[in-house]
């Protein structure tokens, strides 16, 4: 492995290449607000990854087009609450808690790590199952006395010829007592108008609910309640990302997925020019799954599916479904999953995957490997 540690002294308020590793181009540069970022640009497009805050990805363009959600932020800034710097493609959620939080919870929204102030940060190349890739990773340490004392461990891997990065998060146990803690991915795509959504799950009202309750941070209309009552009863209306639907401020809904043979639950928004966005997980690590639909003039995001350990209620509502985990001392919570672009020709792979999952039918498939295959 090559690794190469990131200091904070790397990086400048200009644009600066630090290296190149085959067809990756690496490049160091401080937004205006101060932030630090990596920008790794391959021959099919590029990431942007704040390696001291969060472990980000703050944004994510493959094949000329960019996945990320539009929000109200040209840039991250730093020291925050999440609302005030909302406008990432991936965050990791948790760990203590995530979720809104409920009129008896006191954690921040989604948690203590969208904004972490990581301790350590590399810039990564090696080779795993899927061939050759650069990546960025990095650790914090939380404490909080007479609390939790945890480690996270956040990756993510870009790999030659591919839109679809693979995530990788890990939290270690560092306390001497069994710890509770909750995860999600926060991945925001961009939707794209008339686009279809695909996924590994039966589209009914057993498989697909609306979440019940609203946040307290949202401030809501009639049209606006009556739209979700009707969505509730029609979850398939969602299946089309129609202009006219008014997903104002947001609509939330959690799917009962199917995995496929190797275990991995698969998700995509379809383009009318055949190209795909994905999410690729297995159920095993990740047992919930979130989807969220936001379309509003300031804010326009799809969170294809929010892969998590919870559904978003925040800690009390959640403990009280029996939804929160525990890890023993010294014990570690591992997940991966798979996100990004494809091609319409990888697409059409990758949909026709879905529906053979649906159909039991399905074997195994490499969503990085499709897009390097079709070149």
């Amino acid at each position: 492995m090559v690794r190469i540690p990131l200091d904070k002294e790397l990086f400048y308020p200009y644009e600066r290449e630090l290296v190149r590793i085959d067809e990756f181009q690496v490049i160091t540069f401080r937004f205006p607000s101060g932030v630090e970022a990596l920008r790794i640009h391959s021959s099919v497009g590029e990431m942007t990854v704040l390696p001291f805050q969060g472990q980000q990805i703050w944004d994510l363009s493959m094949f000329k087009r960019r996945q990320t959600m539009k929000s109200m932020f040209s840039q991250p800034l730093p020291g925050v609450p999440y609302l005030q710097t909302y406008g990432g493609f991936l965050l990791h959620c948790g760990f203590t808690a995530m979720g809104g939080p409920g009129p008896e919870d006191s954690h921040p929204l989604h948690g203590e790590l969208p904004n972490a102030p990581y301790d350590t940060a590399s810039l990564i190349s090696d080779e795993d199952e899927h061939g050759r890739y650069i990546g960025v990773n990095g650790t914090w340490e939380y404490a909080h006395a007479f609390g939790s004392h945890y480690r996270a461990a956040p990756e993510v891997r870009m790999y030659p010829r591919s839109g679809i990065l693979r995530v990788i998060f890990e939290a270690q146990n560092l306390s001497g007592r069994a710890m509770e803690f909750m995860y999600l991915a926060h991945a925001n795509f961009r939707p794209v108008d008339h686009s279809e959504l695909q996924y590994t799950a039966m589209c009914d009202t057993d498989h697909v609910r609306l979440r019940g309750s609203i946040p307290s941070h949202l401030k809501v209309s009639d049209e606006y309640r009556a739209f979700l009552a009707t969505l509730a009863k029609e979850p398939q209306r969602h299946n089309r990302m129609d202009p006219g639907l008014p997903f104002d401020p947001e609509a939330v809904l959690l799917l009962d997925m199917l995995a496929d043979t190797a275990g991995f639950c698969h998700s995509a928004q379809v383009l009318p020019t055949g190209e795909a966005d994905i999410i690729t997980y297995r159920p095993t690590e990740l047992s919930h799954a979130v989807r969220w639909i936001c379309r509003t003039p300031d804010q326009d995001g799809l969170g294809l599916i929010l892969p998590a350990t919870a559904e978003p209620d925040g800690y009390t509502a959640e403990k009280q479904k029996g939804n929160i985990r525990t890890l023993d001392p010294g014990q570690t919570f591992h997940c991966e999953f798979y996100t990004g672009a494809l091609s319409a020709p990888a697409a059409q792979r990758y949909r026709q995957h879905i529906d053979a999952t649906l159909a039991g039918k399905a074997d195994e498939i490499d969503p990085v490997a499709l897009d390097a295959q079709s070149h």
